[in-house]
């Protein structure tokens, strides 16, 4: 089990079983919102869904392909913060992250995001991570780029979201960048 304190409100922490009605919750309360950027909303119609997702997150963390956290506030889950597509060879992953309506806005995925990466680059062998996002998603551009992402590219007509085909941007930010930035602060 993962567990990050990010301050006197605010943990990361790993999921488990019995967070499943509170996390399919925090999804439905936010669908609309969530909607236009994550694929896997309209397929979450029951807790049953978010059950399967947290052991289906579990076992891959065991196994050592992926993290995935709530982000808890008052031990209320109001969003997730996870690590996927970890490949050991190449020694990188993709990083990834929604936040209920309620609390956007208000720098809590920042600093999440700057504790998570720390721990990620501290903790395991990964040299780089990625951000990929949709040309469209503005806060997802902002997020990385106040975390000292790059943009690496754009694949064009890469994602399907909604039933279109998007471009997907690429940014990434390697150990040594990440070092850089914690020099700056």
């Amino acid at each position: 089990m993962v567990s990050i304190l990010i301050d006197d409100e605010l943990l990361l922490r790993s999921f488990q079983p019995e967070d499943g009605a509170e996390l399919f919750r925090a999804v439905d309360t936010s669908r609309q919102h969530l909607r236009p950027w994550l694929n896997w909303v309209d397929p979450t119609t029951k807790p049953e869904h978010s059950v399967q997702f947290i052991h289906q997150s579990l076992q891959q963390l065991n196994n050592q392909e992926a993290i995935a956290l709530g982000i808890f506030s008052k031990q209320h889950i109001i969003g997730s913060i996870g690590m996927h597509n970890w490949d050991h060879t190449l020694r990188k992953a993709q990083l990834g992250y929604w936040i209920d309506a309620e609390h956007e806005g208000q720098g809590i995925v920042h600093r999440c995001m700057q504790r998570f990466i720390k721990f990620l680059f501290e903790k395991t062998d990964l040299n780089k991570l990625e951000i990929h996002f949709v040309p469209s998603n503005k806060r997802s551009a902002v997020i990385a780029e106040r975390l000292g992402f790059k943009t690496e590219g754009i694949l064009r007509q890469s994602f399907l979201r909604n039933g279109m085909l998007e471009d997907i941007v690429i940014t990434g930010l390697l150990k040594s960048e990440w070092k850089n930035v914690l020099n700056q602060d």
